[in-house]
């Protein structure tokens, strides 16, 4: 897409296409015609795999890594599939609800927020079920926060906070039921 925005590639018109059928738009939701039968329902998933530029994708795409390994490390390759598709679902559905405008969202952020949610599920009940404090928990929810207020105030309040909301309420939610045991220090592998 950043091709075709700089003319180099055709069709030139590429990104605004993309986000037509792809992004997530509020508008759908209420009394706006789709461009084809299922995008109000398909924008909940497709919206994921947008993204506004290649500095948000590799950004994005470094912060999957990092969380992903330990998601799958945690719960194997089927539960990381589960946490980040309802964590897609969850930050569409927070943005849906919470989201004042109809301005487009694009992004894989409402599912990294939901492993980070998810993480920190796992991390509460660990720390809790062995009497370890959570202050730890409390400090990475803190710091979410204060990212969150920071970036928002840095892109002028472009940034879709209600996503990365529900993403990460869903996230929560979704990993205490994919794996609600502690995680017993001999099975972290010294970790």
């Amino acid at each position: 897409m950043q091709l075709s925005d700089l003319g180099l590639v055709q069709p030139e018109r590429l990104r605004g296409m993309a986000y037509e059928y792809g992004g997530f738009w509020p508008g759908l939701l209420k009394d706006w015609n789709p461009n084809y039968t299922l995008q109000s329902y398909a924008m909940f998933v497709t919206y994921g795999f947008l993204h506004g530029g290649l500095i948000h994708l590799i950004v994005n795409m470094i912060t999957l890594w990092s969380l992903g390994a330990a998601v799958i490390l945690r719960v194997g390759l089927r539960g990381f599939s589960i946490l980040y598709i309802a964590s897609i679902f969850g930050g569409g559905a927070g943005y849906a609800v919470l989201a004042a405008g109809l301005q487009p969202m694009v992004g894989a952020s409402g599912a990294l927020f939901g492993l980070a949610g998810g993480l920190l599920a796992w991390m509460y009940v660990d720390r809790f079920t062995f009497q370890q404090g959570l202050l730890p928990v409390a400090q990475a929810v803190a710091l979410l926060i204060a990212l969150n207020m920071t970036m928002w105030w840095a892109m002028s309040g472009q940034l879709a906070w209600q996503t990365h909301f529900g993403g990460f309420v869903t996230g929560w939610i979704t990993a205490m039921l994919i794996d609600p045991r502690p995680l017993y220090p001999e099975d972290k592998g010294g970790a």
